[in-house]
């Protein structure tokens, strides 16, 4: 494309993949993405500390970037499940998923991203109906609030085993909560399309009317090798799945079903994270070489 990318999306990175908590101070990374005039937007999570959530509500305050709250590791750290089938323990997720769209607010963002839980094949349309009922009650809190909510898709069977799961799933759910609520969307992500076994042009065009927000990154498909499942490793990864041509074929679908909206730019956010001995930094050059070659090589 001859045109920016900045001009059809609002090109992001997710701030915990991309400087892991673990390894790396959070205001120095905070600080390295909103002086970044690469980014449009950042995707930020909980933040325990009030202090330096308020520290933080005033840094994004300053970026003009679009900020986005990602609730998954409010799920996933605790290890809650908002498809569980024990009603107490559904509600448990729910009330986590309802403090963190209190939280996104706070922090600037105009909603939350979340993820659902583990299943069982004998009780899958028990687990999809707790998860519909956890969804419309977060959703209608956030329309309380302006704010919107993403359900993001993930592998069914390799990593997170997550219900939602495979598109055409994907598909009927966001069918069933559309028709009760207008703030719901899906969140698709490049990276986890080789892990359901799927296609990007079959999860685009099947996922189409509900698409609300963008990840890309890798993974390896292959078991038993290093950075196999949803680990996030960099493009060009020994034995993974998505490179320099994967990402290409990705925005040339897009663009064919019509997500290019200059007026409406949808966040394209990076998840890539650095794996044990790699430098963030350079992970994160890496992307955008990889994201500029790739948008370099779609047909205007």
């Amino acid at each position: 494309m001859k045109e920016s990318i900045h001009k059809y999306f609002q090109v992001g990175t997710i701030l915990w993949m991309s400087f892991p908590p673990a390894q790396y101070e959070w205001e120095e990374s905070l600080l390295a993405v909103l002086r970044d005039e690469y980014f449009d937007a950042v995707e930020i999570t909980h933040i325990a500390d009030e202090a330096l959530r308020e520290r933080a509500a005033a840094l994004l305050s300053q970026s003009h970037m679009k900020v986005c709250f990602g609730a998954q590791p409010c799920l996933l750290g605790p290890g809650l499940n908002p498809n569980a089938l024990e009603e107490e323990e559904r509600q448990r997720a729910e009330k986590a998923l309802l403090d963190a769209v209190d939280e996104a607010g706070e922090l600037g963002a105009g909603g939350i991203a979340f993820l659902s839980g583990s299943w069982s094949p004998e009780t899958k349309e028990e687990s999809y109906m707790q998860l519909k009922r956890t969804t419309l009650n977060v959703c209608r809190h956030a329309a309380s609030k302006n704010m919107s909510v993403n359900l993001e898709v993930f592998d069914y069977d390799c990593d997170k085993k997550a219900l939602i799961g495979p598109a055409p799933l994907a598909a009927r759910f966001a069918a069933d909560i559309r028709t009760e609520v207008n703030n719901f969307g899906l969140m698709v992500d490049l990276s986890h399309i080789p892990i359901t076994y799927e296609s990007s042009r079959f999860v685009i065009q099947t996922l189409r009317p509900y698409i609300s927000h963008l990840h890309i990154g890798n993974a390896v498909v292959k078991e038993g090798c290093p950075g196999y499942g949803d680990k996030h490793p960099r493009f060009g990864f020994p034995n993974s799945a998505n490179d320099v041509e994967q990402l290409a074929e990705f925005f040339r679908i897009l663009k064919e079903e019509g997500f290019f909206r200059p007026q409406e730019p949808l966040v394209l956010s990076m998840e890539v994270t650095p794996q044990p001995g790699e430098d963030a930094g350079i992970i994160l050059a890496n992307t955008k070489r990889v994201i500029n070659r790739a948008w370099a090589l779609t047909e205007d």
